[in-house]
């Protein structure tokens, strides 16, 4: 008490704590600062980078991931998790950065629990996506790092959406976040299919993320892959990124089989063209 009368400190009252957030503009400053511009001023500028992706098929949403967590030019984890569960039928990924990721998701898990109870049943993954987006719209502007594609199965079978902290919400097929996004899109792009079968879902979303983690220095590690199905999530395996692009390396490579089956096929048709041309000039030798 005696420090606290020379200090002229007084200790704020504990009686009225909270599990909310505070609301935007109430974070602790020095005095004299502006709560809404001194986050993005006075805060660390640390690049940060990750691949995740996430897309939907006639099998349910397959959601994969790299493990490394980057802090500026440190690699901090090689083995994060950033495919985070909210309950047994809905999961996202992450990408930004990791105590933001981590805190919206605490949020969710607990908002949602709550809806759940109140209303006797969980929101579908549409309203989880339009709970999420408005409740981080409210930090807009505070330097907040968000970006997630949740995935999940409800009575509408499959469904995929991406969030991001500025209250974006779409909805689609395909989505890829982080610095390897770019990586990503092109293996996705090109061997993505609706009507694919597990194995090759599977196949694709290992390969996607492994060519990320190859060109992106700040993704790396292991490939986390994640099923969705409509008994609920199911964690399919984490394979070293590294073993797999060798592995990947050694497979041949589509646009030469497909040439091969070409030259086979010419190579077929070349005899039956010249027997053909071989009778016709037969035929007019004789008339």
């Amino acid at each position: 008490m005696a420090l606290q009368d020379v200090c002229k400190w007084q200790a704020q009252d504990t009686c009225g704590l909270s599990p909310h957030l505070p609301q935007a503009g109430g974070w602790a400053v020095p005095p004299g600062c502006d709560p809404q511009t001194f986050p993005r001023t006075h805060g660390p500028r640390l690049a940060h980078g990750t691949t995740t992706l996430a897309f939907r098929f006639q099998h349910g949403v397959i959601a994969a991931a790299d493990t490394r967590a980057s802090c500026g030019s440190y690699v901090q984890c090689p083995a994060s998790r950033k495919i985070l569960p909210v309950h047994r039928h809905l999961l996202g990924t992450t990408s930004g950065t990791s105590a933001d990721c981590a805190t919206w998701y605490r949020v969710l898990r607990r908002e949602l629990r709550l809806r759940a109870l109140r209303e006797g049943q969980l929101p579908s993954v549409a309203g989880a996506a339009r709970l999420l987006s408005a409740l981080m719209s409210c930090y807009r502007g505070l330097d907040l790092c968000v970006a997630t594609a949740l995935c999940g199965w409800d009575r509408s079978g499959p469904a995929l959406f991406y969030v991001d902290s500025d209250g974006t919400r779409l909805q689609g097929n395909i989505f890829s976040v982080g610095s390897g996004s770019p990586y990503a899109y092109g293996v996705l792009d090109r061997g993505y299919r609706y009507d694919m079968s597990p194995q090759e879902a599977y196949a694709l979303a290992r390969r996607a993320v492994t060519h990320a983690t190859h060109r992106d220095a700040y993704s790396g590690g292991s490939v986390d892959l994640f099923h969705v199905r409509e008994s609920g999530w199911e964690y399919v395996s984490r394979s070293d990124a590294c073993v797999l692009y060798w592995e990947l390396q050694k497979l041949p490579e589509p646009e030469k089989e497909e040439e091969e089956e070409e030259e086979d096929s010419q190579d077929q048709a070349e005899p039956a063209t010249l027997h053909r041309d071989s009778r016709m000039a037969a035929e007019t030798e004789m008339l």
